[in-house]
């Protein structure tokens, strides 16, 4: 059983724990447009692919999938998830399973307004949000929001063009500098985190691990503790699966005043999940099972509290071969 890793990038523990979850079992195959992405280096094998702009890039992971006869695939980057989800069946025809969500779901994730209007389909709590000045402006009239609030945009990722805004004047120049923002109800509480598994077998929600958020950086988890909430939990399980969810999924949530907010949802790995499984929340061997047809049984909050993650920097250092356009096995 082979899986295949797309854009690597610099994620090289999620790489190294797919390699320990197959055990011997199969191979990890790790690309990149870029042979200076060192997560690549910690596969079974590698290849260098065109940038997924590029024309072509599709048809280049699909012989991939053919070439290493791929049982499962997965993507480590926003803009990919799009495309996996939207060309699922190609996959599927050649025997590969990617782990993503329904095409719908995965673009809602991505439009923060339209994420907004799920959660509130689903009974959660979520920031309040306006996509015009106008509408801005009328609801705080009515007292119903008030600044600071987030200007960020409805289709961003990774924290990217967010800023915390005081006044309507500053609201005005960010409107008129970038296109496509919409205006969020500011979050002053503490902020958590949630890795969940969905099972791709039977749908049902198997693992869930909780964790406070201590520090942010770039848009990621930094420093965190893990915590449990058996009521945010079933929250979380009841949300996950009746919105439709597949695979590996991370969410953003705050505690406000005492009530749980929903923020985002990126349906992915989040870039604090080796917390997770430093653990032992496992869901790299949960894929693995759902790859081999088997339904996963619920392990929902299996780990202890209190255990911490703190980051810090690591290098690779390599001679990069010539012919990057070639495979390479590690």
């Amino acid at each position: 059983m082979n899986i295949l890793i797309l854009s690597a990038g610099t994620r090289n523990k999620v790489v190294q724990y797919y390699r320990q979850a197959l055990a011997g079992r199969g191979r990890v195959i790790a690309t990149d447009c870029s042979p200076y992405a060192p997560a690549i280096y910690e596969a079974d094998a590698y290849e260098i692919v065109p940038r997924m702009t590029e024309p072509g890039y599709l048809d280049v992971i699909l012989s991939l999938v053919r070439k290493w006869e791929a049982a499962g695939c997965f993507s480590l980057i926003d803009p990919e998830l799009s495309l996996l989800a939207r060309e699922r069946e190609r996959f599927e025809a050649l025997g590969c399973t990617p782990m993503i969500s329904p095409y719908n779901l995965v673009e809602t994730c991505f439009h923060k307004y339209r994420m907004a209007g799920l959660f509130a389909e689903c009974g959660l709590p979520t920031a309040k949000c306006y996509l015009s000045l106008e509408e801005f402006d009328a609801a705080l009239e009515r007292g119903e929001i008030s600044y600071p609030v987030f200007a960020k945009p409805e289709d961003g990722s990774a924290s990217l063009n967010i800023s915390q805004v005081y006044d309507r004047k500053e609201l005005s120049v960010l409107f008129e500098r970038h296109e496509n923002l919409m205006i969020q109800e500011f979050m002053d509480g503490q902020e958590y985190g949630a890795d969940v598994y969905v099972d791709m077998v039977s749908g049902q929600c198997t693992a869930i691990f909780l964790k406070k958020k201590l520090r942010m950086r770039a848009g990621e988890t930094d420093k965190s503790v893990s915590v449990h909430d058996p009521a945010l939990f079933e929250t979380i399980r009841r949300f996950v699966e009746r919105a439709g969810f597949r695979g590996q999924i991370d969410i953003d949530i705050f505690d406000v005043g005492g009530t749980y907010y929903f923020s985002e949802v990126n349906p992915r790995y989040g870039g604090g999940y080796p917390h997770a499984y430093c653990c032992g929340v496992d869901t790299p061997s949960m894929y693995v099972r759902n790859l081999s047809g088997e339904a996963c049984e619920p392990e929902i909050g299996a780990y202890e509290d209190g255990v911490c993650m703190m980051k810090y920097n690591e290098l690779s250092v390599r001679r990069i071969a010539d012919g990057v356009n070639e495979a390479y096995s590690v």
